[in-house]
């Protein structure tokens, strides 16, 4: 698909498509305390997700409560998954939530079957589960249950604050299972922040997020992703970025280059055209071959990034890993439950492990 600053012609931004397509629908319903959202209830047949085995992903299995997501950033990597509904993958994907009622329940069945081997569980690789729908329909606890009264390994990738409210839950599993925390902050600007990613928590409130989970005795890795080119990739944001990083207690840092995707590759376009018309030419460089930014890029940011994440603590070989990416310690489970220390000794960053690509 070719670059463009323009929107897609014939597309509405403003129409949000029906829900006639979308399995197991309960029913279609708005409420006052979200306004501007649609909320589509359905009955899953399933919770559990299985990756596809040619994928590189360090686990094998996903639990998305819902699909779509209000933190409405512009550069998500998930929008493509409201096309397989007949749903707008623009201003539909951040308005339309797609929320699975029972996933908890079905959740609970399917671990309790004899076949199931305790393998890890990812929870939030699609959407986030910590967007503002959680706090109306509360589907994380009885996820977090399901998982660690089956004996579980589970992570949870968020950019969500609501993630605080369970805590003491998030806790208490990982007393009995290995329990890893991901947060992702992309950009650290607030007037970029309200304009990329307008639903979503600042990036001050996800940093408060990880000194939480810190305190709370859970290991916590930070996703700084996706870096945005010419918008944070300079040493001059790295450095300060990371520094927040550091000093919020993260037990590691992973550094991933924007990609675009069909359907976050429309948006973004549209965004750079927009609000950035300067760009546009670079943009149309740097992704004329793909989703990914060329091996150049790559290795300018790497070597850029080199000296700073070991000024601030983490291990300098992630730099040589900025893929679709390295997983940050503390973001995947431990092979034992965590010990409660919080101490910054063990801050460091995976670089070898592949990850999923993050919102």
């Amino acid at each position: 698909m070719r670059w463009s600053g323009q929107a897609v012609a014939g597309q509405d931004e403003g129409a949000l498509v029906g829900a006639a397509s979308v399995p197991g629908l309960l029913r279609t319903t708005t409420t006052p305390e979200f306004a501007g959202l649609t909320f589509h209830e359905v009955l899953a047949k399933s919770a559990l997700s299985q990756v596809p085995a040619m994928s590189a992903m360090p686990f094998r299995w996903t639990v998305n409560p819902y699909r779509g997501c209000s933190h409405s950033c512009t550069y998500c990597y998930a929008r493509y998954t409201h096309s397989y509904l007949d749903l707008d993958t623009g201003e539909g994907f951040d308005r339309e939530i797609v929320v699975k009622t029972n996933v908890g329940e079905r959740l609970a069945v399917e671990l309790g079957k004899p076949s199931w081997n305790r393998e890890h569980v990812v929870l939030g690789t699609g959407t986030d589960p910590y967007q503002r729908a959680e706090g109306r329909y509360r589907l994380m606890p009885r996820v977090v249950e399901a998982l660690h009264r089956s004996g579980t390994p589970f992570s949870v990738l968020t950019k969500g604050t609501l993630l605080r409210r369970d805590l003491p839950l998030l806790a208490d599993a990982a007393r009995d299972v290995p329990v890893g925390v991901g947060v992702s902050i992309a950009v650290w600007d607030d007037e970029l922040h309200r304009s990329l990613e307008h639903g979503a928590p600042t990036p001050r409130a996800r940093l408060d997020l990880v000194r939480a989970v810190r305190a709370a005795g859970l290991p916590c890795g930070v996703f700084l992703a996706p870096v945005l080119p010419h918008l944070t990739d300079s040493a001059e944001q790295l450095d300060a970025a990371l520094a927040d990083v550091a000093a919020a207690g993260a037990t590691g840092v992973t550094v991933v280059p924007l990609h675009l995707r069909p359907g976050a590759r429309e948006h973004v376009a549209r965004w750079v055209g927009r609000h950035r018309p300067d760009l546009v030419p670079a943009y149309r460089e740097l992704y004329r071959r793909g989703a990914y930014v060329p091996r150049g890029y790559r290795e300018a940011l790497a070597a850029r990034l080199a000296p700073l994440l070991e000024q601030h603590g983490f291990a300098a070989s992630t730099s040589g890993e900025l893929r679709e990416g390295a997983w940050p310690e503390g973001s995947l489970p431990l092979t034992a439950p965590p010990s409660s220390s919080s101490s910054r000794a063990v801050m460091t960053t995976t670089g070898a492990e592949p990850a999923p690509t993050l919102f």
